[in-house]
């Protein structure tokens, strides 16, 4: 995986890397309640699973073939992906194949720029707000894990008020 700062004065399309050349460690990713670890296996990953109670899980695939070979399709999903939200439930992803970007804010709100790769599991806490895209590349396919069954439910910015939102923002005052 790969964190640094998102360059907001780009204007590549947002499935470029926007690298501001600023990275950040990992550490300053835990600061804000982001969990990253590079896992060679699912049995690793069951692992964590086990240990963070997740019951279910699924797959996806995001690619031009997944969206009947239509880049119109693929992108409109990548728009509603690309939205800043929060969720009300942890979001945990491992990527199986392929690289995407998962951008979170950090205490600044700042966009820090996660780009991951196969091997690669984030978690991301309840409440933080995130967006997500492909690569350039233009595939992923990942393992989705769900506690009980997926929420789906995507909450756009701003929703501040929000009980997660507010709890989340207290888990990571200093």
């Amino acid at each position: 995986m790969l964190a640094y700062y998102y360059d907001e004065e780009s204007t590549e399309p947002f499935t470029s890397d926007h690298n501001s050349g600023i990275e950040t460690p990992l550490e300053e990713l835990a600061k804000i309640g982001v969990i990253y670890k590079k896992l060679d296996t699912v049995d690793q990953v069951d692992q964590v699973a086990k240990e963070r109670d997740y019951k279910n899980r699924d797959q996806i695939e995001l690619s031009v073939k997944t969206f009947n070979n239509s880049i119109e399709n693929l992108n409109a999903k990548l728009d509603v992906f690309f939205k800043e939200h929060l969720h009300e439930d942890e979001e945990i992803r491992y990527i199986l194949d392929g690289e995407g970007f998962f951008d979170v804010r950090d205490q600044n709100d700042k966009w820090i720029r996660t780009k991951c790769f196969k091997g690669d599991l984030l978690i991301l806490p309840a409440g933080i707000y995130h967006r997500f895209t492909l690569s350039d590349k233009l595939f992923v396919r990942a393992l989705r894990l769900f506690k009980d069954e997926p929420k789906w439910i995507a909450l756009n910015r701003p929703v501040d008020e929000n009980a997660y939102r507010q709890e989340y923002l207290n888990s990571i005052k200093a």
